[in-house]
């Protein structure tokens, strides 16, 4: 007897689904894909316990007659695709013919549609027909999916969260509103409007919902083309930008996709105007010939292949750095026009032991200058080597590795050791003066010491706040105006898990309204930061890393804290301020480096000052 046999269509559609159906942001995908290729003007998104419940997607797109509604649910049945050469040639969304009937073998499916002539009602359940008939319902589609996987527990038990599954939702809905400016998408969650846009066509209205003010203000409109490629878009300028490289959002021919090559052209171009670490805010629209687009690569459709991609990442490289180059010379002339004004503010001080010698005043005065967020530095991240599980890769949701950064200590002779001058080091320095309003200048027996003003400040800090955080903190002080910062739906979704994590930290979040959250207090550590900056980045972490655990994030708020409460960069300092940072500098354990292996301080000996100027 052969071994060797069919499989049954009810199987094969219920495999298929494991590659275009991992969870609810799958389905919502495919959906919301068959109601752009429909041609709709307004596409809704009902959201129901993260999707797990159900799901109801409503389009008013061109619909479909009973016949075609009927062959929707036959594998491999499409209306995109009639022969090899369109293949080769593909313009729409979809085109495979697996989704609808991949769908209604893990779910119950209730699809109603009117294509403006007639219309129809079919009902599928976990993969047999229960309902066919003609119904009056508006023109358009609508599509209700619930139940998914509760016939497949082996599924099932692989879905997280509700506000896990609805936060990849969001993000997903996010940006395919960018991708799609020109069609109006409404978002709920469990009967609550939480997303939504107005299909006029303009990106930077999008932004400004997703952001906030500041981030649309800063943003910059760019087009460009070549002989194979048309690009557009916008840039957000660099002295705004983000710890994590997932907001960079990347569409081909109307299509969401994700490349390593263009996110490196993006970041290239960005180089030279943001730090390591810090990664820029960029929408960027691509226009091809669809014959130079491969997107039969994975069910899931988000990877594809692209002939003559090297002409297409020299056009975006020299697109974006032309477009930063012009906005960047404005932005300079505004600095130097700047007038810092002069305020007194009482003094949130470390809750540490304080030593006899050490004086504190009640009152400090703070000069405020122009935040200088391109002088932030952060921990390195890298993608793990491994193979990501397309489970976790949704909405480009990937698993971060932080790498372990290791503080080199300072090379000291053996007579150096036993007299402590490793550390003394900074005991016989003698100020001189401020260089370029970022490097202090200093004098000692050997020749001439330059101190990092910013990387000393962030040690000593480190040091400091490291101290205080080893329990949770419980000393904390109201703000008489709360912080106010601008998020998107898939945070407000994890919002109780984010307090959760950092009630450790004497920190949390109120939502207020449906785009923001508010801080009503700030912890006693929280001194000389620049509070929604520092927050901002917080919120950040846990989009990106959804799966935080207490080490990673005490590591990050750490190296956070500690680079956002130290003196900037481009900021006049006092004599006394000068002499304050080395002396800081004399109370640290590992005063050589900052916490991210950054030198504080470099000097040039008299021999080599001697031979520069050929006295030698």
């Amino acid at each position: 007897m052969s071994s060797i046999h069919v499989l049954s269509e009810h199987l094969t559609n219920m495999i298929a689904a494991g590659e275009v159906v991992e969870r609810p942001a799958g389905i919502v995908k495919e959906c919301v894909e068959n109601s752009i290729d429909a041609h709709a003007k307004t596409i809704e998104i009902e959201v129901f316990q993260g999707g797990i419940e159900s799901l109801i997607i409503t389009d008013d797109g061109i619909g479909m007659d009973y016949e075609d509604a009927h062959m929707a649910f036959m594998r491999h049945a499409t209306s995109k695709m009639r022969d090899e050469e369109d293949l080769f040639n593909i313009g729409t969304m979809g085109f495979r013919g697996e989704a609808i009937p991949s769908i209604a073998s893990v779910a119950h499916v209730d699809l109603q549609t009117n294509n403006g002539k007639e219309g129809s009602r079919i009902v599928y359940d976990y993969g047999e027909l229960v309902i066919e008939e003609h119904v009056s319902v508006p023109k358009g589609t609508r599509i209700e999916i619930s139940g998914l996987f509760l016939k497949t527990p082996a599924r099932f038990k692989h879905l997280k969260s509700y506000s896990y599954e609805f936060s990849v939702i969001s993000d997903l809905i996010n940006k395919m509103a960018l991708s799609h400016p020109e069609i109006r998408f409404i978002l709920s969650q469990d009967g609550r409007v939480v997303f939504q846009t107005s299909g006029n066509g303009n990106i930077k209205e999008i932004i400004y919902q997703m952001y906030g003010n500041e981030v649309a203000k800063c943003a910059l409109e760019y087009e460009n083309q070549n002989d194979d490629f048309k690009i557009k878009g916008l840039v957000i300028q660099p002295k705004i930008s983000r710890a994590t490289k997932y907001f960079m959002f990347i569409s081909l021919n109307t299509r969401l996709i994700r490349s390593v090559p263009i996110q490196k052209a993006i970041l290239d171009a960005y180089s030279d105007y943001m730090p390591p670490n810090r990664f820029p805010i960029v929408v960027l629209q691509i226009e091809t010939d669809t014959q130079l687009v491969d997107v039969n690569v994975h069910p899931n459709k988000w990877e594809v292949r692209l002939s003559k991609q090297g002409q297409l990442v020299e056009l975006i490289k020299d697109t974006i750095r032309n477009t930063l180059d012009c906005s960047l010379k404005t932005v300079e002339v505004k600095e130097r026009k700047n007038s810092a004004p002069i305020f007194e503010q009482p003094s949130l001080a470390f809750p540490y032991p304080v030593k006899a010698e050490e004086k504190i005043t009640e009152k400090r005065v703070v000069k405020t200058v122009p935040k200088k967020k391109e002088e932030y530095s952060y921990i390195e991240r890298e993608l793990p080597k491994q193979k990501i599980n397309i489970e976790e890769s949704f909405g480009n949701y990937h698993p971060v590795v932080e790498k372990d950064i290791s503080y080199p200590t300072p090379v000291v002779n053996q007579n150096e050791k036993d007299n402590e001058k490793g550390k003394e080091f900074f005991y016989h320095l003698q100020v001189l003066a401020q260089l370029h309003d970022s490097y202090i200048l200093c004098s000692n027996e050997n020749g001439l010491v330059v101190v990092d003003q910013h990387a000393a400040q962030e040690r000593y800090h480190y040091e400091q706040i490291k101290e205080v955080l080893q329990k949770p903190c419980t000393n904390t002080q109201p703000l008489m105006l709360p912080i106010q910062i601008n998020v998107t739906p898939n945070v407000l979704a994890l919002l109780e898990e984010i307090n959760e994590k950092i009630s450790f930290f004497g920190l949390h979040f109120e939502q207020f309204g449906d785009d923001q959250v508010i801080v009503r207090e700030i912890p006693l550590w929280f001194q000389d930061v620049y509070e929604e900056e520092f927050l901002q980045d917080l919120i950040d972490f846990f989009i990106q890393n959804k799966e935080v655990d207490m080490a990673n994030l005490r590591k990050h708020v750490l190296a956070t804290m500690a680079c956002h409460s130290s003196i900037r960069f481009n900021r006049p300092l006092t004599m006394d301020e000068m002499k304050q940072v080395i002396t800081d500098l004399q109370k640290c354990k590992q005063p050589y480096h900052c916490p991210h292996g950054r030198p504080t301080v470099i000097t040039i000996s008299n021999t080599q000052l001697r031979k520069e100027f050929e006295r030698e």
